[in-house]
């Protein structure tokens, strides 16, 4: 008669998969719940996109030459405005990481059986996949305003995606560092405004060219303007030249900075 085995402990990777997966379904509720923050935060894309293609659109276009018009000025727009709706999305995921330490929630997860990296990976790829679906969203209202990539390839497309996703990893763990040093929500929110602000000095809404001299390297060198420049070469078949490199290289940068941040200030015990 065999002798019954004793049932397999789970290793550290599955337990980290498995609370990870908890904290994701947490955050995904909450989101659900809660739809304001991240529906406030979605119009400010949308209604930039509708103001600068029907109010502005006109006298915009004017400033890519070649006698543009509206329709190519959306063309133009629509690139940088899905970025920028990755910027603001991921202000929500400063608040929400920002509430929970406010709340003490953090300190009661610090104290648990559970994975402590889980916590913060659980709002990071709940964030990513809050950007994600935000971005779809602002592509269909841009699509619904005369938007069109009929140049792309189904390789470009990946390739686009796989920028905002990894876009949106980045700024997302910079997020989450900013919600875990703000001492409150309302601070965390002011703290991530650079991530809504740099777009506005991007190449997002002109070209560089069309700049004053003095501020064309502000515009030129931030994590915004090589992205959408890549993303805006991949989707019209515009010259991206060095700068998908240097937008890999920003995103990589931002991840591994968000990351370390993020972890040591977890990681720290409370004061």
């Amino acid at each position: 008669m065999s002798t019954p085995t004793a049932p397999a402990h789970p290793t550290r990777i599955s337990l980290a998969v498995r609370d990870s997966s908890t904290m994701l379904r947490r955050n995904l509720l909450h989101a659900r719940r809660y739809p304001s923050l991240t529906l406030n935060l979605l119009l400010t894309p949308v209604m930039l996109l509708l103001l600068f293609v029907y109010i502005f659109g006109d006298a915009m276009s004017a400033g890519l030459g070649g006698g543009a018009d509206r329709s190519d000025y959306i063309a133009y727009l629509v690139p940088g405005l899905l970025l920028m709706t990755v910027g603001s999305t991921t202000i929500g995921t400063a608040v929400s990481v920002s509430t929970d330490m406010a709340e003490g929630i953090i300190a009661r997860f610090r104290t648990m059986a559970i994975h402590r990296g889980s916590v913060l990976i659980g709002h990071v790829i709940g964030s990513v996949l809050q950007c994600l679906m935000s971005v779809v969203l602002v592509g269909a209202v841009a699509v619904a305003i005369g938007f069109r990539s009929t140049d792309a390839t189904a390789l470009e497309w990946v390739a686009a995606f796989g920028l905002i996703t990894l876009f949106a990893l980045a700024l997302t763990w910079i997020a989450v560092g900013m919600g875990l040093v703000s001492p409150n929500a309302e601070a965390a929110s002011n703290n991530a405004m650079p991530l809504i602000f740099l777009p506005l000095i991007s190449s997002t809404f002109v070209p560089l060219h069309t700049m004053p001299g003095w501020f064309q390297p502000i515009a030129e060198y931030q994590p915004f303007t090589p992205a959408i420049e890549t993303l805006r070469g991949l989707l019209l078949g515009t010259p991206i030249g060095h700068n998908g490199w240097l937008a890999i290289a920003w995103c990589v940068g931002l991840a591994v900075l968000g990351y370390f941040w993020s972890a040591s200030k977890f990681n720290s015990e409370p004061k």
